[in-house]
């Protein structure tokens, strides 16, 4: 074996080593994998999940119309139930709305509403309350709605969109 080849092992060795050494420090010194185990619940807080679902047959929602237009709950339900969501009867919301929509959800239904807004584009407005107990997601159209986003633009708007946020009082299930 050539003088050069022997030099090219060694170097390519001393990598070598120096990379495990390198990565069983990293591993031994990581201050972060009792950071989520530590994290402290306040008593009485609701606990979430920020998950989204995988597949729409396990998000049950149900569409209030907020507008004066007969039967748009009518139709936007019949929309998601092309797509596989479990709906509720469609009924009637107190207050008009002016805006695309609202989104109402508790801790049971965070990361599905998150997916769920996606089908606004981002534009629907989310309302938190942490005292509602049902996995249902209610969703009043206002009177800026035109459709429900394509499956391309949901994948798109999901990534606009980010993360699902802890909502404030609460925490991780």
């Amino acid at each position: 074996m050539s003088f050069t080849r022997v030099r090219a092992f060694f170097v390519l060795g001393v990598l070598v080593l120096a990379a495990i050494i390198v990565v069983v420090v990293a591993i031994a010194r990581d201050t972060q994998a009792g950071a989520a185990a530590a994290q402290e619940c306040p008593a009485g807080a609701p606990r979430v999940t920020l998950t989204l679902p995988d597949e729409a047959g396990q998000v049950k929602l149900r569409v209030l119309n907020g507008t004066k237009t007969p039967g748009l709950a009518d139709q936007v339900t019949q929309e998601f139930k092309n797509r596989g969501f479990v709906m509720q009867k469609a009924g009637e919301n107190n207050k008009k709305l002016a805006k695309i929509a609202v989104v109402r959800y508790g801790p049971k239904t965070v990361g599905a509403a998150h997916w769920i807004r996606a089908f606004f584009l981002g534009q629907a407005e989310p309302q938190y309350n942490p005292k509602r107990t049902s996995d249902v997601i209610d969703i009043v159209v206002g009177a800026e709605y035109r459709q429900l986003a394509t499956r391309t633009e949901v994948n798109q708007s999901l990534a606009q969109l980010s993360e699902p946020q802890l909502p404030p009082g609460s925490c991780l299930a």
